[in-house]
């Protein structure tokens, strides 16, 4: 389980690739008026002129917020210029849970709606009091979907102060692959890229061999897709709580299905010397917290591991033996994941069926570092110099 506190994180640099997102993901700017009834307050993000964030008030270097809100987890990272990219100085995330119930109805329920508010307003005071001059919030797939996900941004807009923007398939999948694919074999000359989300699964095949580590990753994308299934949705269909094998081959079999267009387009992706899976999500970051026998999540062991094929079946065999008290009582999963995981594991499961990989490489980093990298290399930061 990613375990970011609402306390700031030590220090990192990112190294994600520099390309912007092909649509949507505008750039705000953060204001640090109260909202007021009726309008967006210190949320009406403004457009900000390219080039103008480099530097905050008094010559201090400027902070740059990514929020990403998805179906299941509300997350925001704060982070300012570094030396080719970027050192983290504070973190939230929180278990929402925002499209609970879209498995099998329309509509963002009033429930999942004040947990997702409340989240909202923690953020924007992190945002206010780091002095954060340029953001990009964005929701996902619960608010794609929902019949009233619009009046939601509105309702955000209007009680937080915070300007959501519903983000398209498109630019998702495009932010997962700028967010990670650093983390890509060099050698590699093609690797499948995932992020196993709560409401939707987006994969990429990258083919090529990167020639350059600061060429722009989405250039390399010859195939893409935004699969209609994450851990809630998936979840909600099948269960999660009690999970049979049986249970278990019927959700890696729907995903199968949901897959094969994807798997058809890309079917010599898995030919290509030193190919290999790379993921980004909860699910594969807790196989990895699992593997390596953590008694609590480290980031810093997790992103970047490599997992061999045998390893990444042992990890998801040793899960479904356990029963949900089982993994609600481990730290690395938590009760409020403890439902959702061998969902995820069954849409894993499902891509490595698709793509017979030896090896797997873990990402704890995702569309919040490719939010980020963009606008810091839209301002131009790095051109400038000065930053260690």
């Amino acid at each position: 389980m990613r375990d970011e506190s609402a306390a700031a994180t030590p220090a990192r640099p990112a190294t994600a690739g520099p390309s912007a997102p092909r649509e949507g993901a505008s750039t705000s700017r953060f204001t640090s008026e109260a909202p007021r009834s009726g309008s967006a307050g210190a949320g009406s993000l403004r457009h900000p002129a390219p080039g103008h964030a480099a530097t905050g008030r008094h010559g201090r270097r400027s902070a740059y917020a990514a929020l990403d809100l998805g179906t299941n987890n509300c997350r925001l990272l704060i982070a300012e210029p570094a030396s080719h990219g970027f050192r983290v100085i504070d973190a939230f995330s929180r278990i929402v849970r925002l499209g609970e119930g879209l498995g099998n109805s329309d509509r963002l329920t009033e429930a999942a709606v004040e947990r997702t508010v409340e989240a909202l307003r923690i953020c924007r005071a992190k945002m206010q009091s780091r002095g954060v001059v340029r953001a990009k919030i964005i929701a996902t797939e619960a608010c794609r979907l929902a019949t009233n996900g619009a009046d939601f941004v509105e309702r955000v807009r209007n009680e937080v102060g915070l300007d959501l923007e519903i983000v398209d398939r498109q630019t998702e999948a495009y932010l997962a692959v700028t967010g990670c694919a650093a983390l890509a074999d060099p050698r590699a000359e093609s690797v499948v890229i995932f992020d196993i989300g709560g409401g939707s699964t987006e994969i990429a095949w990258l083919d090529g061999a990167a020639t350059n580590p600061s060429a722009d990753p989405t250039l390399r994308i010859r195939a893409w897709d935004s699969l209609p299934v994450g851990v809630v949705t998936l979840a909600e269909r099948h269960g999660g709580a009690e999970v049979t094998r049986m249970m278990f081959e019927g959700m890696v079999e729907e995903v199968a299905d949901l897959l094969a267009r994807f798997a058809i387009r890309a079917a010599a992706a898995a030919t290509a010397p030193h190919f290999h899976l790379l993921g980004t999500s909860g699910t594969v970051t807790t196989l990895a917290a699992m593997h390596l026998r953590l008694a609590r999540y480290e980031r810093r062991r997790v992103d970047g591991l490599w997992m061999s094929d045998a390893e990444v079946t042992d990890a998801i065999e040793d899960l479904l033996d356990t029963r949900l008290e089982q993994r609600a009582d481990n730290p690395c999963i938590g009760r409020d994941r403890a439902d959702l995981v061998l969902a995820g594991c069954a849409i894993l499961e499902a891509i490595r069926r698709a793509f017979p990989s030896e090896r797997l490489r873990i990402a704890d980093r995702g569309l919040r570092e490719g939010l980020l990298m963009n606008m810091m290399r839209e301002d131009g930061v790095w051109r400038r110099g000065g930053y260690r």
